[in-house]
C-alpha cells in the first residue's frame, strides 16, 4: 500500500473569500497575501495505491484548461498540467489511474479532467478509471443555484456523462470502493460533498476537501465567502471534527500550501487546530 501527495496547479484567490466571515486583521495572521489581498492555494491530488495494486486518485485540482482570460480570473499560476506532470515524475501515467474520487466538480477540484486536444478541443483524461462522484452533487452540478453557477463545468458534466464510466455515490456512500474507502457527506460548502475516508493500515485519513481546505479553516467558527451554507458548515465541522479526533483520525488537505497532512489536536478549551503529520 502506497499513499502519495500529489501536487496540481496552484491558484491565488482573495483572502478575504476564502475566510468569509474572518476579517483581514484575523487571517492575515495565518496565512500571507499579497499587495491585492490574495492568498496562495495549492490545488493538491492524493494517490493511493491499494493492496490489490489499483491506483485511486482523489481530485485533480485546477488543472490548466482556462481561456487566458479566466486562468487570470481564477488566479491559475501555471499554464502547463503540473498534476500529470507530476504524477509522471513518480512514473505513473494518468492511464494507469483506475479510479477518480471527486469530493465535488467546482473547477478548483474537477478541472484537473480536462485536457486540450491538439485542436483545441477539450478531452477526459484518466480514460481507464472510474470517475467516482456523490449523486446529490451531481444533481447540483447539473441545474446550479445563480450563487455558484460558476463554480462547474458544464462541458465537463457532458463529458463525464458520456464517458460510460461514471459512478454516483448514494447517500449511504456504498461503492465498490468499499470497505477499503469510505464515504461521509457534507453540504454546507456545496449540497453533496463527498468526505473520502480511506482505511490505512495503521489509521484511518480522511480528504477533508473544502469543509476544511488548510490548517487556517480548522478554526470552527471560520466558514468561506464560497460556502453555500456558511451556519451549515460551522456545524458540521464541528461534527466532523469531534467524531474524527475521537477515532485519532488524520486529514489530508487539498488547499494549504505547506501542509497536506495533519493531526487533529484539541486545546483543554475544545479549540480544535493541526499539526502537522509526517505520512511516512
Amino acid at each position: 500500500m502506497k499513499i502519495l501527495p500529489i501536487e496540481g496547479n496552484t491558484q491565488k484567490l482573495d483572502g478575504g473569500a476564502m475566510f468569509g466571515n474572518a476579517p483581514k486583521a484575523m487571517w492575515e495572521t495565518w496565512v500571507e497575501c499579497d499587495q491585492d489581498n490574495k492568498i496562495n492555494l495549492a490545488c493538491r491530488a492524493l494517490l493511493v495505491r491499494d493492496k490489490n495494486g489499483k491506483n485511486i486518485l482523489f481530485e485533480t485540482g485546477v488543472g490548466a484548461f482556462f481561456e487566458p482570460k479566466l486562468k487570470e480570473r481564477y488566479g491559475v499560476n501555471e499554464s502547463e498540467h503540473i498534476l500529470i506532470k507530476n504524477l509522471n515524475k513518480n512514473n505513473i501515467s494518468h492511464e494507469q489511474i483506475d479510479a477518480v474520487v471527486l469530493s465535488h466538480l467546482h473547477f478548483d477540484h474537477a478541472g484537473g479532467l480536462l485536457s486540450e486536444f491538439g485542436n483545441g478541443s477539450l478531452r477526459l483524461l484518466f480514460p481507464n478509471a472510474k470517475y467516482y462522484v456523490g449523486k446529490e452533487q451531481w444533481q447540483r452540478a447539473q441545474n446550479p443555484h445563480p450563487r455558484d453557477k460558476a463554480s462547474f463545468i458544464p462541458l465537463l458534466n457532458n463529458l463525464l456523462d458520456k464517458s460510460g464510466r461514471l459512478v454516483l455515490v448514494e447517500s449511504d456512500g456504498k461503492c465498490d470502493l468499499n470497505p477499503f474507502v469510505t464515504f461521509r457527506f457534507s453540504h454546507g460548502h456545496t449540497p453533496g460533498l463527498m468526505l473520502a475516508e480511506i482505511h490505512l493500515d495503521n489509521y484511518l485519513l480522511v480528504f477533508a476537501s473544502d469543509l476544511i481546505p488548510g490548517f487556517a479553516w480548522m478554526h470552527i467558527p471560520i466558514s468561506m465567502g464560497y460556502d453555500r451554507f456558511p451556519e451549515l458548515v460551522i456545524n458540521e465541522k464541528k461534527n466532523f471534527l469531534d467524531d474524527l479526533y475521537a477515532k485519532n483520525a488524520k486529514l489530508f488537505f487539498t488547499h494549504d500550501v505547506k501542509h497536506p497532512f495533519g493531526t487533529i489536536k484539541r486545546d483543554e478549551k475544545g479549540k480544535y487546530s493541526a499539526e502537522v503529520f509526517d505520512y511516512n
